[in-house]
């Protein structure tokens, strides 16, 4: 018998119809893979360990950190309102303090704050915990800086409102209640947002400037004011009288109520602001509550005008000066009466008609 015959009848070729029977693992087989498992848990516990107790001490610190920097927020910002009550105690601090525009202006800014600590102090956070996973944060921080560049492409608008109102919040330059110029439109504050900013129009209409655009502001309600009244009397009235008579109503305006308390400084006569040939203008200026610098000058124009025509002293321009010039004579204009508007005129006889001859005789 050959080999190959040997081998085959030893080891027959399984037929179709035949199936093959699982083979099913033994008691030891699971004991070693039981086993097994134990050892790689109690080889990897220690890591599994120092990994899950070191993502939960940067949960626990960055939590609490962000607790106590938010309320130490909260308290400077209290602090702020309370400085800004006691100011508003004392006599010029009612003039000088709005109470609603400290208070926008100190939410704006904590609010601001507070944002930006909580997105520094959990970013931070989230980025420790996947390096404690061993997870390479170099594309990531490269997918977050192309996506930030963008997003402020696409959105570079939006950012520079948000920015504009950031610095102007914390620059104080101007807040609620303040009378503003901002190139695009004038008028009263009513609101400061951190992107939007409304103004209350002369003519009580609402504007909505984006802080964006404001390109230079200016306020007329920080500081002081100031008051001007030009004055043109003739050019051939006393100097002298005119001056007493201005620094008269001067002095009598800085001493009485309620102007007294809008007035920052005495009314003074600047003097001469220029001299024409059948005119003088007088200039009268003086420093006043922020916004009020109209109602002086009007209440100033009201008394030098009783005062001048008290005294006799003409105020003269535009249609008063006419008023100087002599009456014109009604009849200056009619021609005079005709010879022939009487009948028994003898011009009017010599150029009446012959009569006619009678050719009945």
């Amino acid at each position: 018998m050959s080999l190959s015959a040997v081998l085959s009848a030893a080891d027959p070729s399984p037929t179709p119809s035949e199936s093959v029977t699982p083979v099913v693992p033994s008691l030891q087989d699971a004991h070693e893979s039981a086993t097994n498992a134990a050892g790689w848990v109690e080889e990897n516990w220690s890591t599994w360990l120092a990994i899950g107790l070191r993502v939960l001490l940067i949960l626990v610190i960055a939590v609490v950190l962000r607790v106590v920097v938010r309320r130490a927020i909260t308290k400077l910002i209290d602090r702020m309102s309370r400085t800004g009550q006691a100011v508003d105690s004392t006599a010029l601090g009612g003039l000088l303090v709005n109470a609603e525009r400290r208070r926008q202006r100190s939410q704006a800014i904590g609010s601001v704050l507070r944002s930006v600590t909580s997105f520094l102090i959990l970013g931070t956070a989230a980025l420790m915990i996947l390096g404690t996973f061993q997870i390479n944060l170099a594309p990531l921080l490269a997918s977050a800086g192309v996506a930030g560049v963008a997003i402020g492409f696409g959105a570079r608008n939006l950012v520079t409102d948000f920015l504009s109102g950031v610095f102007m919040i914390l620059e104080d330059q101007y807040g609620v209640g303040d009378s503003v110029d901002a190139g695009v439109a004038s008028g009263e504050v009513i609101e400061v947002g951190l992107r939007v900013t409304k103004l209350r129009g002369d003519n009580g209409e609402i504007w909505y400037v984006r802080n964006g655009e404001i390109k230079r502001i200016g306020n007329l309600s920080q500081g002081w004011a100031t008051a001007h009244v030009d004055v043109t009397v003739r050019s051939d009235e006393d100097l002298d009288r005119v001056k007493a008579t201005l620094i008269e109503v001067a002095e009598r305006t800085s001493k009485e109520e309620p102007w007294n308390e809008l007035l920052w400084s005495p009314v003074e006569v600047l003097g001469l602001d220029s001299v024409l040939l059948e005119s003088m203008v007088f200039r009268v200026s003086a420093k006043t509550m922020p916004g009020k610098s109209l109602t002086v000058e009007r209440e100033l124009r009201w008394r030098i005008k009783r005062a001048f025509d008290a005294t006799g002293i003409r105020i003269v321009g535009g249609a008063t000066a006419v008023e100087d010039a002599p009456a014109a004579d009604p009849t200056a204009g009619m021609a005079a009466p005709s010879a022939y508007a009487s009948s028994l005129s003898p011009q009017s006889l010599a150029a009446s008609p012959l009569p006619p001859p009678n050719i009945t005789k």
